[in-house]
């Protein structure tokens, strides 16, 4: 986990302080959030990702809204400010989940001022079940592994570590979990474009964590797995339908395929709040479809002195088009199990694993 000073999501009262991802791993930078409005920016400009992190980031957005009005409130107005955040990220299940709990705990409340501290206190709340939750999904994750061997050799996808949560991770939190029993752990990180969520934030948590890790480009899964000893596939994700179907960063599908075919095992990371049993399948899963240009060019990515990374931040052609949704669908049949702080079971379960949850 991450020292103190670099918690991706700190609350400091009157504003909220983020960890910048998109400079990162050039510079540790933190955002200091003041109003609603600079929260929804971060979120749909990828300052903060991750499901579980988006979720209490969104929180504590409706609550510094809250604190910018006064006197007595109405119900228009707080569902006003809820829509508002609930559509910077439509894919993720859990910042959906959190803002319905939080309209449900200001119901009947007639003043901005207790409604802002209901939040803030409910945002504070998701910290803490957060990082309890990933531990105790991280420990569950860790008990699938032999006992008797001693090295594990696991690819993992996008970012599912403290970066995207409240602490420790997902999937990210298995192999800390892992590491924490004594295991040697080498970690694959698919780069996973087109935000190099993989190269530049897992890669950078492994180094701080000081695990073993090499990056990949997304393509050469199907290589390392003819080419190596490969124990597992960790991911994380953003939505689980009923049936199992998972929505995870774009590339998970493929990864999975590839995992099938070499008898691989496929796992996904996932709290509790990322299943949606009102979905029976993952073909009613809204995929969110970002901009052209983080496709064709990377002016999202400055080194230290702001410079683009590459001339001008173009990989294209000027007026090529491209294709960019941000996240694809792994079918259940692909899935080994889901690894959850409810413990670890194949998808025909999770009806009965969820429905009193």
């Amino acid at each position: 986990m991450p020292q103190p000073e670099f918690l991706p999501i700190q609350w400091k009262s009157t504003f909220l302080s983020l960890l910048d991802q998109r400079v990162l791993p050039g510079k540790k930078e933190f955002l200091q959030i003041q109003t609603m409005e600079e929260t929804i920016v971060a979120i749909r400009e990828m300052a903060v990702r991750g499901a579980p992190a988006i979720a209490i980031t969104g929180i504590f957005g409706i609550t510094l809204g809250a604190k910018k009005k006064s006197g007595n409130s109405n119900p228009v107005d707080v569902d006003f400010l809820i829509k508002q955040v609930f559509e910077s990220r439509p894919t993720a299940v859990n910042l959906s989940f959190a803002l319905k709990e939080a309209k449900k705990r200001v119901e009947g409340v007639s003043h901005w001022e207790t409604i802002a501290k209901l939040w803030e206190s409910y945002a504070l709340e998701m910290m803490v079940q957060d990082l309890k939750a990933n531990q105790t999904l991280g420990k569950n994750g860790a008990d699938l592994f032999p006992k008797d061997q001693n090295e594990f050799h696991i690819i993992t996808h996008c970012n599912t570590g403290a970066l995207a949560t409240a602490g420790h991770g997902t999937a990210l939190g298995v192999i800390r979990s892992l590491r924490d029993q004594g295991k040697k752990v080498v970690v694959y990180a698919d780069e996973t474009r087109p935000f190099l969520q993989g190269s530049r934030l897992t890669a950078f948590e492994m180094m701080e964590e000081g695990i073993e890790c090499y990056i990949i480009t997304d393509g050469m899964s199907g290589w390392l797995m003819n080419h190596r000893k490969i124990d597992a596939v960790l991911v994380g994700c953003d939505r689980v339908a009923t049936n199992g179907d998972t929505a995870n960063k774009i590339g998970t599908y493929n990864l999975a395929i590839v995992a099938y075919e070499h008898k691989v095992p496929f796992y996904v990371c996932a709290t509790k709040d990322s299943f949606d049993l009102k979905l029976k399948t993952g073909d009613e899963i809204p995929i969110e479809m970002r901009k052209e240009s983080e496709v064709t060019q990377f002016d999202f990515l400055k080194n230290e002195e702001g410079n683009f990374l590459f001339p001008e931040g173009k990989t294209s052609p000027i007026g090529a088009r491209a294709l960019n949704p941000s996240f694809d669908i792994t079918k259940a049949k692909f899935i080994k199990n889901f690894i959850t702080e409810l413990g670890c079971f194949v998808p025909e379960e999770i009806s009965f694993r969820l429905k009193n949850v």
